[in-house]
């Protein structure tokens, strides 16, 4: 009897056992009572003449369908429909395309409705909407200044208006974006803009515009007139001798482990190659970030009593034994002086960088605002921290030899929206009353 009662419970605990199992595999796959996850494109309030919703679609059982439609006044227009007939997908980006114009929609308030449904028995099935507005008109752009000069490897400066608030806008260089910043001009909201002229603008045709896009992704484009004046830079030819290799390569050996065991003249290839190209992105991706207003005041201060080594622009060939090791553009204007010479600010900023700095060994980094930047570099001692605000003619460092430099003196170099430029302008009080402030009369920053 106690044999047969043992033989019952285990039966009857198998059976439930099997029943829980089918129940838990039935509900966790066709009976499963999950709704598909739809999440939409991010900040999406507003459609313009050329809309691209993205969905991102997600579903444990597999996703079986979606729809788009959208809806003004009394009118429902169909979007996108989309079925997902092949194997079971359990999660979907859907990139769909809304043109308002073929939707024959007006600007206004309008309403989007997306739908997904899953595999399962029950067809589970999520509507998400949103509230959107349709706008069909792009910003216009209202330039300041009908006459610009340039000059090649220097700065532009812009000022314009524009017909509405935009999500973004600022100056395309070629591939080169620059991002304004607003400003009050004669007392209306006005944006401001530099941006760095290429070396060879002179010898070809430069695609330069100021362009906006407001929050529906409608695009607006100004082409900036102007007249290119000229420019020469040079070419120089550099020895490299074994004395400054054994003086300078033992320096960025002691700094970067990949490269001890390496011959100087490995060393030498690799610093002014990859190591260079590293230094000057360090350099751009610190000027992303930039105070929101002018904080510097008339011409920027050059090195006292000092003797111009190297100018921008200078394009230099590095020859060892005969032999071409390498080229190099440089980005500044070496100026020497005495040896542990006081390094004093440009212009009046905000230290964002000090320390090493490869190539250009100890430096400070200083941002102007609006993306106006110096940079020092070589020095023997750093007198300045990150986050201090600093004076015109405040002394923030002595020059030095660190870095690439054979010699005592200082690197200068001036940079706008993260792209080096001719510094020579940036002393210059004529180009400064002429290029910057007159395009910003009346106006506070």
């Amino acid at each position: 009897m106690q044999k047969k009662s043992s033989l019952f419970w285990i039966s009857l605990i198998s059976a439930v056992a099997v029943v829980a199992g089918g129940l838990f595999w039935f509900f966790s796959t066709a009976g499963e009572w999950q709704k598909p996850e739809i999440r939409l494109s991010k900040d999406l309030r507003s459609l313009g003449q050329q809309g691209v919703l993205t969905l991102e679609l997600r579903d444990n059982r597999g996703l079986s369908a979606a729809s788009v439609r959208i809806t003004q006044g009394s009118l429902t227009l169909p979007i996108a429909s989309v079925r997902f007939d092949d194997k079971p997908l359990r999660q979907r980006t859907v990139n769909v395309p809304i043109d308002p114009f073929a939707l024959k929609l007006r600007e206004g308030s309008a309403v989007l409705t997306v739908s997904a449904s899953d595999r399962s028995l029950w067809n589970n099935t999520t509507v998400v909407t949103r509230p959107v507005t349709i706008e069909l008109s792009p910003p216009q752009i209202f330039p300041n200044n009908p006459v610009n000069i340039f000059f090649p490897g220097g700065a532009g400066v812009v000022t314009y208006r524009l017909s509405k608030p935009v999500a973004q806008t600022g100056v395309q260089v070629d591939q080169a974006y620059f991002p304004a910043h607003p400003v009050l001009i004669a007392g209306q909201a006005s944006y401001v803009c530099y941006f760095a002229i290429p070396m060879d603008a002179q010898e070809r045709l430069v695609d330069m515009r100021i362009t906006a896009r407001d929050a529906a992704g409608n695009n607006a484009a100004s082409a900036i007139p102007r007249t290119m004046k000229s420019r020469k830079f040079r070419s120089d030819k550099m020895a490299v001798s074994d004395a400054f290799l054994q003086q300078k390569m033992p320096e960025f050996q002691s700094a970067i482990p990949a490269l001890r065991g390496k011959t100087a003249i490995e060393v030498f290839r690799y610093v002014n190659g990859a190591l260079r190209l590293e230094n000057e992105q360090t350099i751009r991706d610190l000027c992303r970030k930039t105070q929101p207003r002018a904080l510097w005041e008339g011409p920027f201060l050059r090195m006292k009593n000092a003797s111009p080594m190297a100018l921008f622009g200078d394009r230099r060939t590095w020859e060892y034994q005969g032999q071409v090791v390498g080229q190099s553009l440089h980005l500044g204007e070496d100026l020497a002086s005495l040896n542990n010479s006081a390094i004093e600010a440009a212009n009046n900023g905000v230290v964002v960088f000090t320390g090493p700095l490869g190539i250009y060994g100890n430096a400070v980094l200083i941002d102007h605002g609006l993306g106006l930047f110096s940079l020092y570099g070589h020095l023997s001692a750093i007198d300045a921290r990150v986050g201090q605000a600093v004076q015109r003619g405040d002394v923030i460092g002595r020059s030095g030899t660190t870095g690439l430099a054979g010699g005592d003196h200082l690197h200068f170099s001036i940079l706008v929206g993260g792209q080096f430029v001719d510094p020579r302008e940036w002393w210059d009080p004529h180009w400064i009353e002429d290029d910057v402030m007159k395009k910003l009369q009346a106006g506070s920053l």
